[in-house]
């Protein structure tokens, strides 16, 4: 059967159940530790004929219900500090407004070598300090706790807006390792913010009809689905089993980010010697 109404140029109902399965295992990451755009974006990426910013767009439309449904669920089992998770979610909204407008201007290019190194040696600090995250020990108090938090949204945010990969995992590292929430209560304040984050995009997405919404609501029940079954895991798993899944999720973002910074910068110029 064709469903010619999702995609320009129509797709079968054996890939629209690829993709969804896709999305269901996105959903699950994203909730456990974040990075789950690494599997969804790519898999609309190969969709034939779909435009770059309509595989953006449509991401972002099914990753805001996984991200909910997932914040909701955490919410209801561990009731994260919401005097912490909505300011910095504030800020991150506002920050990825501010991402997406540089974006237009500055090369992403520029921005890919320096995310690798980042994110090796998040990596790197992570392995080597086996306690960190296990529980909650804050850092600061009062306003400059909260400040703290609603620096780290804006930032983030900002790197959502300008190139997206790993924000759900840069917001969980950042949580632990600057205001010293545990791995599981990061992950649940991770989820508030990047429901933002995916808001403040779809804002931009939406009025320039970039969104194929026949595909994307397919992709939003798979994605909620995941988000529920994963916030369910690492609750039931605990701070531990969130830390091992995110480092697999930091080493599988600098593995393919490495591709990328490989094939659209350093290949070439190998090549042309």
């Amino acid at each position: 059967m064709d469903l010619s109404a999702l995609t320009p140029t129509g797709l079968g109902w054996e890939a629209v159940a690829l993709l969804a399965a896709v999305a269901l295992a996105a959903g699950w990451v994203d909730a456990v530790v974040g990075g789950g755009g690494l599997l969804q974006l790519p898999a609309l990426l190969l969709v034939p004929g779909i435009q770059p910013v309509q595989a953006l767009a449509t991401n972002k439309l099914a990753s805001i219900f996984g991200t909910t449904t997932s914040s909701i669920t955490y919410y209801r089992r561990i009731g994260p500090d919401l005097r912490t998770a909505l300011p910095m979610a504030g800020a991150a909204l506002a920050g990825s407004f501010c991402g997406a407008a540089v974006a237009t201007v500055l090369p992403v290019a520029v921005i890919k070598p320096i995310i690798v190194v980042a994110l090796l040696a998040v990596a790197v600090f992570t392995a080597a300090r086996p306690t960190l995250g296990a529980e909650t020990s804050l850092r600061f108090s009062g306003h400059r706790h909260y400040g703290s938090a609603i620096a780290l949204g804006a930032g983030i945010g900002a790197y959502d807006g300008l190139l997206g990969p790993g924000t759900g995992t840069f917001l969980v590292l950042s949580v632990v390792s600057v205001l010293g929430y545990s791995f599981l209560e990061a992950s649940a304040k991770a989820k508030i913010v990047n429901a933002a984050t995916n808001l403040g995009a779809l804002l931009l997405f939406v009025p320039h009809g970039a969104v194929l919404w026949g595909l994307g609501i397919i992709l939003a029940v798979a994605n909620m689905a995941g988000g529920y079954l994963g916030s369910r895991t690492a609750i039931a798993r605990g701070s531990g089993f969130v830390r091992i899944a995110f480092l697999v999720v930091v080493t599988a973002l600098v593995v393919k980010l490495g591709v990328d910074v490989w094939t659209e910068e350093l290949a070439p110029l190998f090549g042309s010697r």
